[in-house]
């Protein structure tokens, strides 16, 4: 059984192998990732409130979205390979993803403030909701990240990432897909798959971190697993949001 074939890329069985490899004084813990995890998810709030701040008073968001983005994605290339380097890094790369996730709040919010007023704080509730929800069923031993689940979930992230890809590209040819469009029910089904499959990669990233734990990784681990646990949640906030969207769409 491979215990680090985990959906969530930074959360690899390589990148548990490559860290193991090194050595150090002090071993990798379960409330100490949870520790460095909440101090990421401070830097995300305080990025996100500022880009939030700008849109309430008229100032475009699209450039610290863009920014934040681009950013965010070079970081996280450099943590797959570099882990030892997350105390530095996955700070910087939680305060780029605030401005994402402020930027995108605030968009969702402006288009829906009419007909769903509260669409962002809903988001919020929902993702810890199923969060928490996920870590019972996971702690319980309801749900487990066997091998099969493993495959079959990596198999559903590889066909999402490709119906990024091809939906990014086309957007680039101003290409629309009718059947995706806000409010479809076509749509609306997508962003319940995805937002299903995000939720259930938080299995394997809980699994992750505890065998990394029990595997006396690093203690540098502590702060690339709490980075690859906000890539997953922010994720899963961010479907839950389209879905909401796609959702309310339909209703207007």
């Amino acid at each position: 059984m491979g215990l680090f074939n985990s959906s969530n890329p930074t959360l690899s069985e390589k990148s548990f192998n490559r860290s193991m490899a090194l050595p150090s004084a002090n071993a990798m813990t379960v409330k100490g990732t949870l520790n460095r995890f909440g101090f990421l998810f401070l830097m995300v709030m305080a990025t996100s409130f500022y880009v939030w701040n700008e849109a309430s008073v008229g100032n475009s968001v699209q450039g610290y979205i863009m920014g934040g983005a681009i950013g965010g994605l070079v970081l996280a290339l450099v943590l797959v390979f570099k882990q030892q380097w997350a105390q530095y890094l996955a700070p910087a790369y939680a305060l780029l993803e605030g401005l994402v996730v402020g930027g995108i709040s605030a968009v969702y919010n402006n288009a829906f403030a009419k007909i769903a007023p509260s669409i962002v704080m809903q988001a919020v509730t929902l993702t810890f909701g199923t969060a928490i929800a996920v870590y019972f069923l996971y702690k319980f031993g309801v749900i487990r990240a066997t091998d099969r689940f493993r495959s079959i979930l990596f198999t559903a992230m590889g066909g999402i990432m490709i119906f990024y890809l091809i939906t990014f590209v086309l957007s680039l040819f101003n290409v629309d897909i009718p059947m995706l469009h806000q409010g479809s029910l076509m749509s609306i089904g997508i962003s319940l798959v995805i937002v299903v499959i995000a939720a259930l990669s938080l299995v394997l990233d809980f699994d992750r971190i505890e065998e990394g734990a029990a595997m006396g990784a690093p203690k540098y681990m502590e702060w690339y697993c709490a980075f690859g646990l906000l890539v997953t949640l922010v994720w899963l906030y961010v479907e839950i949001l389209r879905l909401l969207g796609n959702i309310y769409g339909r209703r207007d």
